[in-house]
Formats: structure tokens, sequence, C-alpha cells
């Protein structure tokens, strides 16, 4: 039987807690307080929640928690990337278990909350009980160069891909990820509003074959868009604070923790082959390629794995 998302709840405690360096982050909770405690790591850098991201668990079976990391969503600074790096982001992730006293739990993400959920357990094994990650995203070179160079996945959307570097000059379009930064950096707002809608557009373009192509005219969340776009950009541009190949070089910090990995075989932005090489290094992984599925973490296929992942996962949690 084919799953949909579970009724939509609302959260039971919302908070703004201060994790220091002027940063302020929104921090939710949700479903059962007595539940197996959760952790759900948005995409970007520079999403944020959704109240959908709730619907992949069952409300009596988990406690759900889930935060707007630096600079995006409803934190403040908004779209701030002074003091925003993978590693204050694993600090972030940690003060938040202490503060609501945590002893481990289940870490969830899609797209860049599985690069995340991965650094943080690589550092903080010991309170991981087990991993559910979607559209896996392992920060190297190659992942890079395929979603921006020329000679990636452009190749599929040779159209699309002209409205990305159509903000850029000759010489930025070399290397877009740091023109990109030169307009950020510069002092033209108009010219800061243009690039941030472009740099969005391109990744929602390339999410889904399900949904229908977006335009230009229908990017109407601005501070989503300029978080996305910014926050984003300063990550891949220090190549996400991370050596490279470093997921891969340090996953026998957490071979013994159990995993269920979800992937589209026809994922554009992250892609498959990522994910295939993440499992052949981890023992206690399970690869499941959806057939019909791209990016986007609300298409069918994807919504009726993962919200199986997380009722499997409960269970063998629930008998450990």
């Amino acid at each position: 039987m084919t799953r949909i998302l579970n009724p939509k709840i609302s959260p039971f405690h919302t908070e703004f807690v201060d994790v220091g360096e002027q940063h302020q982050i929104y921090l939710e909770q949700a479903g059962n307080v007595k539940g197996i405690p959760v952790l759900y790591l948005h995409g970007g850098p520079g999403g944020g929640t959704s109240e959908n991201h709730r619907r992949y668990f069952d409300p009596e079976k988990y406690h759900y928690i889930s935060f707007d990391q630096r600079g995006c969503g409803q934190s403040t600074p908004a779209a701030e990337i002074e003091n925003n790096t993978s590693e204050k982001l694993i600090d972030d992730i940690e003060f938040i278990r202490r503060h609501l006293k945590i002893e481990q739990w289940l870490v969830v993400g899609g797209s860049w909350g599985t690069t995340l959920a991965l650094l943080y357990g690589i550092e903080h094994p010991q309170r991981v009980l087990g991993f559910i990650l979607r559209g896996v995203f392992l920060a190297t070179q190659q992942e890079y160069n395929w979603l921006y160079k020329p000679d990636g996945v452009q190749g599929f959307f040779p159209d699309y891909y002209q409205d990305f570097i159509s903000p850029l000059d000759e010489a930025q379009k070399l290397d877009p990820i740091k023109g990109y930064g030169d307009i950020f950096a510069g002092d033209n707002e108009l010219a800061k509003s243009a690039a941030c809608k472009a740099w969005y557009l391109w990744e929602l373009r390339l999410s889904s074959i399900e949904h229908p192509p977006l335009g230009l005219s229908q990017v109407e969340d601005f501070h989503q868009a300029c978080c996305m776009a910014k926050i984003s950009q300063h990550y891949f541009q220090q190549k996400s604070f991370i050596k490279e190949n470093y997921i891969i070089e340090n996953i026998n910090k957490i071979s013994n923790i159990p995993a269920i990995v979800i992937h589209g075989r026809y994922d554009m932005v992250c892609q498959l082959q990522q994910a295939y090489k993440l499992v052949e290094h981890w023992p206690s992984a399970r690869l499941q390629i959806l057939p019909q599925a791209g990016h986007s973490g609300f298409e069918s296929q994807t919504i009726d794995a993962m919200c199986k992942a997380t009722d499997v996962m409960a269970d063998f949690l629930r008998d450990k």
C-alpha cells in the first residue's frame, strides 16, 4: 500500500534559542514528548523547516524536533553568513540536544540535511540511534562541478542553465559559484536580488520530475530565495568547510549505526552514485532506489518511502 504523509500536526512548543555570535535559531517540537526522539535536518544550505517535514513521522511514535539552521527560515539574522560553518551547525545540534535533555536520537535529513546528519554522526556517534537519509550529498568537488560547472547537469537542462548563469559576466561564468559570491559581496542591490532568484530557481527546476517546472515569476518568496542563494554559495565556495572525501574517509566512525538511505534514480541535484558509494562503505546502511523519483522530498514515491522508513525504524528502535 502506498503511503501518504501523516496528518498535519502543529508544534507543541516553539522557541528561539541563542547559540551565540549574534545567531538565534528557531526550534520546534511536535508529536509525542515520550516517543522516540527524532531530529530532522532540512536541506539547503539555507532552506528551512516545513510543516510537511513533521508529516513523515507518526506523531504517536515520535518526539519530533527540528530547527532552522543559522541564517535561514525564522532564525536571525536572516541570510547571515558570518559565523556560519558546518562546525558551528554541529555545535548547534549538540546545544539543542543538551537543551532538551535528550540522551540519543534518530537523525533524519534530506539533501544538505544528509551532509549535516553524517557530519554530526561522525563527530558524535554515541548520540545517534540511527539515520534516515534522503537524497545524499557528500559535499565533494565532483558534486559542486555537477551542479554548477558547464559540463555537468546543464547537459540535461541547457535552457535552465542559461537562466542560472544570466546574472554573471563572461569571466564569472567560468566559475559560477565564485561569480555569484562576487555579486553578493558587491553593492548593487538589484543585481543581488536577481542573482538570489536565479540561484534559487535553478535548484527548484532540477528538483522534481513530478511537479511542473517553475518560471522566474513564480519565485515569490524572496526571503527563501535570498537565504538559499547566499548561504549555499557561502558554503559551497568554502567546500562546505570540510576536506575532500571527508565523509567517506570517516564513515568507519558510524559504521555500526543502522541507516536507511533513500534516493531517487532521477535525482538531478544529488547524484545516485554518491548514495551508492556511501552505502558501499557503510555495512549497516541499506539503500533504497526509487525508480520514478527525482530530488524533491515531496514526490509520491519519496513520501511513500520516507513514511515507511520512519515506521520501520520506529519498530526497530522499540525492539532494541
